[in-house]
């Protein structure tokens, strides 16, 4: 009966360890300074900034597009040129090539269905995805926590920067910077993500650094 009992327990954490798998989001930490005009007609238009978004192309133009429809829903409204804009949004993202990560596995067992909570800043979960869980966890947690486990994987580092300038005086209207930690090294998954996270709450105050969490996308039944 027992060990009927401690094997349920495993089946019980390995299903709860992959549903949980599937709602965990994405964690960034964003920095921004601005000084942005209320929505008040001013026009906008995106160009291409430093590292992965430099010549453009039809990449740049699908994470421009998104830009492009977050001002708009800030209020702002998008331009024909760049000519014809109040503002230029200068739009820059990168990917590193990663380093090796070795990791021992702490003696401890951890219960596969906590924790889990919201924070102000966004859904925060536990386990194991292509993005760690907060900014600064050091490592993974094995379901069932046996010491002795090492394993080594591939920790990357993306950035996402967004620089908004008035184009009749050069002036400096927004600056904002979002990082974010993963296993996973493909921009059509990272840039998007780090867009939400920028604009989530934008502009927001002046000189803070906050840890936004992006909730996993929703799948649609049909």
């Amino acid at each position: 009966m027992r060990i009927n009992k401690f094997f349920a327990a495993i089946l019980l954490g390995a299903s709860a360890l992959g549903l949980s798998a599937c709602a965990t989001g994405f964690p960034a930490k964003v920095s921004r300074y601005q000084a942005m005009p209320a929505p008040q007609g001013q026009t906008f238009y995106v160009v291409p900034g430093s590292g992965d978004a430099q010549g453009g192309g039809l990449e740049f133009q699908r994470y421009a597009n998104m830009v492009t429809n977050a001002m708009v829903a800030q209020g702002y409204q998008p331009a024909t040129s760049p000519q014809a804009a109040t503002m230029i949004v200068q739009l820059g993202y990168d990917v590193d090539h990663g380093r090796t990560r070795i990791v021992e596995e702490p003696f401890a067992y951890h219960d596969p269905l906590g924790p889990h909570y919201f924070s102000r800043w966004g859904y925060y979960g536990r386990y194991r995805s292509p993005f760690y869980y907060g900014w600064n966890d050091p490592f993974w947690y094995s379901p069932f926590g046996y010491r002795g486990s090492i394993r080594s994987y591939t920790e990357y580092r993306s950035e996402l920067d967004l620089d908004i300038r008035r184009r009749a005086d050069n002036a400096s209207l927004f600056e904002g910077k979002a990082v974010a930690r993963s296993t996973n090294d493909n921009l059509g998954v990272l840039v998007p993500n780090l867009i939400e996270a920028m604009f989530t709450g934008f502009p927001g105050r002046s000189g803070e650094v906050v840890r936004i969490t992006v909730p996993p996308e929703r799948k649609v039944k049909g």
